[in-house]
């Protein structure tokens, strides 16, 4: 990731439009900002979330709040809890996320 032309600012998270996004079960909330090819967000997993898809996207991710459960498609499982992070570049491994009791997740890819 090659950071550039983005000037110093800052976010109110609370201000920035929600969109719904279905998982498998469940739904996830994102607020998006985008600096350039950058994407920045806050991502709210409700109880019992499950994606809808194995992702090949690269992110760095920190929990906020709550737990995360993140399965590689090799079968290898990872919980995460509120300040851990995970990094993975992309198309490095699929990965496929749940939240059973929900997370609140800050994303940068």
């Amino acid at each position: 990731m090659h950071m550039q032309n983005i000037p110093f600012g800052t976010t109110d998270w609370a201000a920035v439009e929600e969109t719904t996004h279905p998982g498998e079960q469940g739904v996830a909330y994102w607020r998006t900002r985008l600096f350039g090819d950058i994407r920045v967000r806050r991502v709210q997993y409700v109880a019992g979330y499950v994606a809808d898809h194995w992702c090949t996207k690269g992110h760095i991710l920190l929990v906020l709040d709550g737990q995360l459960e993140t399965t590689l498609e090799d079968g290898r499982s990872f919980t995460l809890t509120a300040g851990m992070s995970y990094q993975v570049a992309d198309g490095a491994e699929a990965h496929r996320s749940s939240a059973p009791q929900g997370a609140t997740l800050f994303i940068v890819d």
